[in-house]
């Protein structure tokens, strides 16, 4: 049964649901050599470095209506990256209503969504690797936005989405605990979500096979997304597809679908043979 809005609800104190959003993303990649896949890691490394993780989840703590108050970031040798914030709540602005079930905003100047954000955290780190058989390069990024209070991370899921230019986005959303109104009454959720998508705007999902795993009677939610359809040339790292021959691109084309398919769906597709 879907979850209803609660209007107007007078608590008891503060707000002690924990919302947690949990995702992977990956962007998935063809590189013909080793100094090719070498190349992808250094690209990667640069274009997603701790100080680039940084600028994203400040913006996160923007759109959600937090305040920074602990950043810790490191970049490893030979690769990947994490960040970690600590963040507090920013005042609530009078009339701003932070329970609909609807998209966040893009990646430009952020709407700013308020509400109670105290024992919260954003934190985000990254896993570049691939398989020297099959040319393959895969870029993962675990991200968790935690938050205690009326807000809900769900708004940064829009922006987040297109911040890493996700070829798989894998997605989680939790509810936990509970809190009471003044009558000592407990309520387990406070805003209304029938799915994850509904957090995504409309020209995103178009662009997404999507698959929902709801348990609403446990506030659980899970999305799993694939992209549709796909350019070559955006998936073939340091060379032009029309560059290669048409039995290459069909080889490199399958070995992506393959990939794709396999982190979909979580397992290896064995029955399949490798072109």
């Amino acid at each position: 049964m879907a979850n209803t809005a609660l209007k107007k609800l007078k608590l008891k104190g503060f707000n002690n649901l924990t919302k947690s959003l949990s995702f992977n993303i990956y962007d998935i990649c063809y590189a013909a050599d080793m100094e090719a896949h070498e190349r992808y890691i250094q690209y990667i490394d640069e274009a997603y470095n701790a100080e680039r993780l940084t600028a994203i989840l400040t913006e996160v703590s923007q759109i959600i209506g937090a305040n920074i108050l602990n950043i810790a970031r490191q970049d490893y040798d030979p690769q990947g990256a994490s960040v970690t914030m600590l963040i507090s709540e920013e005042p609530v602005i009078s009339g701003e209503h932070v329970g609909s079930e609807s998209p966040g905003p893009l990646p430009t100047p952020p709407t700013t969504v308020v509400g109670h954000l105290d024992k919260s955290h954003i934190c985000v780190h990254t896993y570049p690797e691939s398989n020297p058989d099959s040319g393959i390069s895969t870029f993962r990024a675990d991200i968790d936005v935690s938050t205690c209070g009326r807000i809900s991370p769900l708004k940064a899921l829009n922006y987040l989405i297109h911040s890493f230019e996700s070829d798989i986005v894998t997605v989680d959303y939790r509810v936990r605990g509970f809190t009471r109104d003044v009558k000592g009454k407990k309520y387990y959720i406070d805003h209304r979500i029938n799915s994850i998508q509904n957090f995504i705007d409309w020209d995103t999902r178009e662009k997404y096979s999507m698959i929902d795993v709801n348990v609403y009677q446990e506030n659980i939610f899970h999305t799993k997304m694939m992209i549709k359809d796909f350019d070559l040339d955006n998936l073939v790292f340091d060379t032009k597809a029309a560059e290669l021959s048409v039995d290459e691109r069909e080889k490199i084309r399958a070995r992506l679908v393959r990939e794709m398919t396999e982190i979909f769906y979580g397992r290896n597709l064995r029955n399949l043979a490798m072109p």
